[in-house]
C-alpha cells in the first residue's frame, strides 16, 4: 500500500523535519510519496536533501489548464457522484465570506487535479502536515477518491481564526490525528465530542542528532569564550514572535551589566521595526542581523551562540529550540504551548512569562554570567532531546498509526 505526504509547501527551510519524518518512514519500508501546493523559491532547496525531494515531489501550483481540465473531466465521468458531493463540500468548508467563497472554488479545482494525480500512483492514504488551505485540499481530495484522510496539527495558530473554524469538521473526517504537544492534543480535544479523542495522539517532531554537534567539551566541562556572550534568536521576523521584546530585554541585561550581543538569524515584515527599536535603544554596535540564511549556516551560528533566546506569544513546540539543545546552546524562551514539555525550568532551560521583558532580561543575565550553570542545563536539554526527540523515537507512535491502517508493514 502507498502512502503520500500532502504539505502547502515542500521542502521549505522552515520545515526541515517533515522531510526528517518521511525520510525515516522510508527508512522502515513505508512507500511516501510527497505531493505539495506550490514548490519552494530556489534559496528553499539549496541542501541536496531538498533539491533531491524537490525533484521528486508533485506540486498542485501553479496550475496547468489543460491538464486541470482533463483530471476534471476524468474524475466527473468515473464518480459524478462523488465529483458533485466534493465540490458541495468545498463550498460548506470554509469560513463566512464571499472571498472565502472563491477560495473554496480554487481548493476545489486544486483538490480533483490532485485525487486524479493520486489515482494514478496508485494512493492508498493521504497525510497532511497543518490545518491550513492545503489541508482543505487534502481533505476535498481524499473525500472524492474515498481514501483515508489524516492529519498533523503544530502550532497554535491552527486553532485561531479562519483555520480554527474548520479544525472540528476536520479532525471528525480524519482516519487519525497527529498531534506534536499534549497541549495542542488538549486544545483539539475540546472542539470535538469525547467519541473522536481515541483518534488523537501525541506524535512529535524530531530530528537527526547526528546532524548536530554539541558545544561542550564533556561533562563538567565548560567551554571557555571571550566576552562578549553572543544571544541567538533563530525565526521569522514575525509579529507573533515578539522580536521587539526581546531587543527590549537584552537591553535591560545590558544594563545590568552583561557583556553580549544579540545576532537575528531570519527575515521577514518586522525587520523594519526591530531595527529601529535597537537604534532608538543605541544597541546598534551590540545587535547583528544575518537575514535569511541556509540551513547549513544555520548550524554554525548555533556553534558561535552562548545562548538562544525565543520571545514569541505563541508557539507550538518549536524545532529550533530543540536544535539549540542538541547543540549544547543553552535555551530561554516563554512557557507558553508545548514549550514546557521540553524546557523545564531551571533544569533544561530556563522559563519566562510570555511578555515579561524585564524576566527576559534578568533570565538573558543569568545565563551570560553563569555559564557553568548554563552548561548543565544545555547538556540535560540534549538528553531530553536524546530520549524522545529524535527521529527515530519521535517516529514511533505515528509509525504505529500507519502500521494499525495497513499503510505501513509491521516492526518489531
Amino acid at each position: 500500500m502507498k502512502l503520500a505526504y500532502l504539505v502547502s509547501q515542500y521542502p521549505a527551510t522552515s520545515h526541515t523535519f517533515i522531510r526528517r519524518e518521511v525520510e525515516a518512514l522510508r527508512e522502515q519500508g513505508v512507500a511516501v510519496e510527497t505531493f505539495s501546493i506550490r514548490p519552494p523559491s530556489e534559496a528553499e532547496r539549496t541542501s541536496a536533501s531538498d533539491r533531491g525531494e524537490y525533484e521528486r515531489t508533485w506540486y498542485v501550483l501553479p496550475p496547468r489548464p489543460a491538464a486541470v481540465l482533463r483530471a476534471h473531466l476524468r474524475q466527473a465521468r468515473k464518480r459524478p457522484g462523488r465529483y458533485v458531493q466534493t465540490l458541495r463540500n468545498a463550498l460548506a468548508h470554509r469560513v463566512p465570506g464571499a472571498r472565502a467563497v472563491l477560495w473554496a472554488g480554487f481548493h476545489f479545482a486544486e483538490a480533483v487535479a490532485l485525487a486524479d494525480e493520486l489515482e494514478q500512483r496508485g494512493v492508498d492514504h493521504l497525510h497532511n502536515h497543518f490545518a491550513n488551505s492545503g489541508a482543505n485540499v487534502g481533505f476535498l481530495a481524499s473525500t472524492l477518491l474515498g481514501i483515508d484522510w489524516s492529519l498533523t496539527l503544530h502550532g497554535i495558530s491552527e486553532f485561531d481564526y479562519p483555520a480554527g473554524q474548520l479544525l472540528a469538521e476536520k479532525i471528525v473526517a480524519a482516519r487519525f490525528v497527529a498531534c506534536v504537544t499534549h497541549f495542542g492534543r488538549a486544545q483539539a480535544l475540546r472542539m470535538v465530542d469525547p467519541a473522536e479523542w481515541d483518534k488523537l495522539f501525541v506524535s512529535r517532531c524530531g530530528l537527526d542528532l547526528a546532524d548536530f554537534r554539541t558545544k561542550a567539551a564533556g561533562p563538567g566541562v565548560v567551554p571557555k569564550k571571550t566576552h562578549p556572550q553572543r544571544v541567538l534568536s533563530v525565526g521569522r521576523l514575525s509579529p507573533e514572535k515578539g522580536h521587539v521584546g526581546l531587543v527590549e530585554a537584552f537591553a535591560h541585561a545590558v544594563s545590568m551589566g552583561v557583556d553580549a550581543e544579540l545576532r537575528f538569524v531570519g527575515d521577514g515584515p518586522e525587520r523594519e521595526r526591530i531595527e529601529a527599536r535597537v537604534t532608538a535603544l543605541g544597541l546598534q554596535e551590540r545587535v547583528s542581523f544575518a537575514g535569511r540564511v541556509p540551513a547549513t549556516q544555520v548550524a554554525q551560528e548555533f556553534l558561535h551562540a552562548d545562548v538562544f533566546a525565543m520571545s514569541s506569544f505563541m508557539e507550538g513546540l518549536p524545532v529550533v529550540i530543540m536544535e539549540a539543545l542538541a547543540m549544547e546552546v543553552p535555551v530561554v524562551a516563554p512557557a507558553v504551548a508545548g514549550i514546557p514539555e521540553l524546557i523545564e525550568h531551571e533544569v533544561s532551560g530556563l522559563l519566562f512569562p510570555p511578555s515579561d521583558w524585564t524576566k527576559l532580561g534578568v533570565c538573558l543575565a543569568t545565563l551570560c554570567r553563569d555559564r557553568e550553570r548554563a552548561a548543565t542545563m544545555a547538556r540535560e536539554g540534549r538528553q531530553r532531546v536524546e530520549a524522545e526527540f529524535a527521529i527515530q523515537e519521535a517516529i514511533k507512535p505515528l509509525l504505529q498509526r500507519f502500521v494499525m491502517t495497513g499503510i505501513a508493514p509491521e516492526t518489531d
